[in-house]
């Protein structure tokens, strides 16, 4: 009897197996959100279709106040880390191979690689001594923690696009006398824009969501709305959380798509 050809497009029971991940995935997402809908009180009983823990959340002022500062920080990290990952990125890019420009690439990626909680625990004694000789503890700490961690996730679609560049066009425009300034701010800028502001997106999602570093540097009164809302489910679990759970996760995935089309844009 002949041996069936191996087809490697064949693959038995690895659409089910991807199938039971993601419902294991994304089923208890789903039941969040269906849940701060609900109109009861508890999570243990269905009462209906209701926006009012929207509304709840809405008017509730350490939800204001938590939501305000997160915006502050995400907006100010997002800012800063990509004016640094496109410097670094036009830095390491820009250049003929050197040696040490692989080190380089890894100094500045080093922060995806280390756990979380090891770069919290680092900036926590680092800070602490800081607030100890400065007397300042305001949220100038969680905006160096946050560009300091969000660098690597604006560079790397900013590196990308620029090494997909035409060279040709910076050097034309260094044929007709442009200055390097005029040259980047005529030429390579706007073929890069795309990039800078998927960076830009990227790095606002990061610094949005961030749990673990933020819990280890902010001081007292600095709550962001993850760590609000981890504080609250350390004492009741309530519908409001859901709610407010829900809105992170829409504006996840609008910024994320977002980034989607903006990133597939061609220079």
């Amino acid at each position: 009897m002949a041996k069936r050809p191996f087809d490697i497009q064949a693959q038995p029971g690895f659409g089910f197996m991807a199938l039971l991940t993601f419902f294991a995935l994304y089923l208890p997402i789903a039941a969040l959100v269906a849940y701060s809908f609900n109109a009861a009180d508890s999570l243990s009983r269905w009462d209906g279709v209701s926006l009012r823990w929207f509304i709840s959340a809405w008017h509730n002022s350490a939800v204001q106040d938590a939501s305000v500062r997160s915006l502050v920080l995400a907006v100010s990290a997002a800012a800063l880390s990509t004016i640094a990952a496109t410097m670094a990125a036009l830095a390491t890019t820009r250049t003929r191979p050197y040696p040490g420009l692989t080190f380089k690439y890894a100094f500045i990626n080093q922060p995806l690689m280390v756990p979380e909680i090891v770069t919290g625990v680092a900036l926590l004694i680092v800070f602490s001594r800081i607030k100890v000789w400065t007397g300042y503890s305001g949220l100038g700490y969680l905006i160096a923690a946050h560009t300091a961690f969000c660098i690597p996730f604006a560079y790397l679609p900013i590196r990308a696009r620029l090494e997909s560049m035409d060279l040709t066009l910076e050097r034309a425009a260094a044929d007709l006398y442009a200055t390097p300034w005029k040259a980047f701010r005529f030429v390579t800028l706007p073929l890069l824009r795309p990039a800078i502001i998927a960076g830009f997106m990227l790095a606002f999602v990061i610094s949005l969501d961030d749990v673990v570093i933020t819990e280890f540097v902010k001081s007292g009164g600095q709550d962001t709305l993850p760590t609000y809302m981890l504080g609250q489910l350390r004492r009741e679990t309530s519908p409001e959380i859901n709610a407010i759970a829900t809105v992170f996760l829409a504006l996840s995935v609008v910024l994320v798509t977002a980034f989607y089309f903006v990133n597939r844009r061609k220079p």
